[in-house]
């Protein structure tokens, strides 16, 4: 595992923080946390793989006096986004003393030719905007022209470019670094991890999941109460994963209301999934479900068509469980009261929790130390509780998903008392 991060040269500057607790520059913290992992590195005298510590450094790259700086943010809402614009506009300004800030509108739409005129970000236009949710600069999804989006850096002599996004964000924040890299520019672009479905590798969490979930129990508070309300009362729940189930998972963990959890991890068959409802609703009479959008998508018709990122698009699980359930039951003979709920628009639309939001800060200023510090190609992470530089590749390198075989999944499991088995 190679977490070398890319730097833009030495660092000379002297950072004008003053009375900071600064990082060193080779500070790492330790990737594995088993001993069983650690055990083999040890034996063979090797240095175990090793993650950048984030934080701020003693020498910077960039001079705060001549340095511009861009903000974009991409792909769908989340809670948190403003948080990080505002803590990123408010580190550059107040810690480095970096005085023009551009906010891109749009994504990357906003750096290409059909480009709106961006927004001067300043501490008195973004004072607020964590008090809201959704994102200040607006948002899109799908690439654009990388040359016409390094051509707009160079226009606006942009230093360093903070990518506020996923993972197809991330993919293109690193195409966009192979052109600046191939121009010979000196622009540093730094990557901050947006995705409500807690999806990206080698990051242990990334902000917005924590609202997300903690949103998400409250549908299922209210699918629980519908469905104890009524005879054989089914509450039927959708959420938010596309590949990823955690945000079910913990939703679950939550509120152990729940008896089934459907993820796109772990397979189920409709007819086993329908004669263990049976059984729940004649050993307890009511029964909630909870399904991440991205479960049982081989049970459905495939679409054939991708949305504006290249994903495929999905079918719907939600409503293909309502109708399977309301007609198994119909044909059985028993009328079941069945409510859906489909929360997901609400969720990410929201403005971040306390935790999130303080989360959100802590990734914005050390986006921002990284920046200055010369690095690129990167983005921040949060591993083993600490904040880390990780490169883009690694975080994209594969999609994080939950372990069928791991201790959520158990733990989801024993909390639903579902069958461990329905393929």
């Amino acid at each position: 595992m190679d977490f070398t991060v890319t730097r833009l040269g030495e660092c000379r500057v002297p950072s004008p923080m003053a009375d900071n607790r600064f990082v060193a520059d080779d500070a790492r913290i330790i990737y594995l946390t088993a001993l069983g992992d650690l055990m083999p590195y040890f034996r063979a005298c090797q240095e175990p793989p090793t993650m950048e510590l984030a934080g701020p450094r003693e020498r910077i790259f960039f001079d705060p006096a001549n340095l511009k700086c861009g903000i974009v943010t991409c792909g769908g809402l989340c809670p948190g986004v403003n948080d990080v614009i505002r803590a990123v506009t408010m580190s550059l300004f107040y810690h480095y003393g970096v005085r023009e800030v551009y906010g891109f509108r749009y994504g990357f739409e906003g750096l290409s030719r059909q480009r709106q005129e961006p927004m001067r970000l300043t501490p008195r236009l973004v004072k607020y905007i964590h008090e809201m949710g959704g994102t200040l600069l607006g948002t899109s999804r799908g690439p654009q022209d990388i040359g016409e989006m390094t051509d707009t850096l160079e226009q606006f002599g942009i230093g360093i470019l903070f990518a506020i996004g996923g993972d197809g964000t991330l993919r293109g924040a690193s195409a966009l670094v192979r052109e600046i890299d191939r121009r010979e520019l000196k622009t540093a672009v730094i990557a901050i991890p947006k995705t409500i479905d807690n999806d990206i590798s080698y990051i242990q969490q990334s902000f917005g999941f924590e609202t997300a979930a903690s949103e998400a129990r409250r549908a299922v508070y209210a699918a629980h109460s519908e469905a104890v309300g009524a005879r054989d009362g089914i509450g039927l729940v959708k959420l938010m994963g596309r590949e990823s189930g955690f945000i079910a998972a913990y939703s679950v963990l939550a509120n152990p209301l729940v008896n089934f959890c459907l993820v796109p991890e772990v397979p189920f068959r409709a007819e086993k999934l329908l004669k263990a409802l049976e059984k729940r609703l004649e050993e307890r009479g009511h029964a909630v479900i909870v399904a991440a959008e991205g479960a049982g998508q081989d049970l459905l018709e495939k679409t054939g068509e991708r949305d504006l990122s290249g994903n495929p698009k999905l079918g719907d699980i939600g409503l293909f469980l309502r109708e399977r359930i309301l007609a198994h039951f119909k044909l059985l003979g028993r009328e079941v009261m069945l409510k859906y709920i489909d929360p997901s628009y609400i969720i990410r639309s929201l403005p971040a929790n306390a935790h999130d939001s303080a989360f959100c800060l802590l990734l914005g200023q050390n986006a921002v130390h990284a920046g200055m510090a010369g690095r690129t190609d990167m983005v921040v992470g949060l591993w083993n509780h600490q904040f880390t530089h990780l490169p883009i590749r690694m975080a994209v390198s594969e999609r994080k998903r939950l372990d069928p075989n791991g201790w959520i999944w158990n733990s989801v499991l024993a909390a639903t008392g579902q069958p461990a088995d329905l393929v």
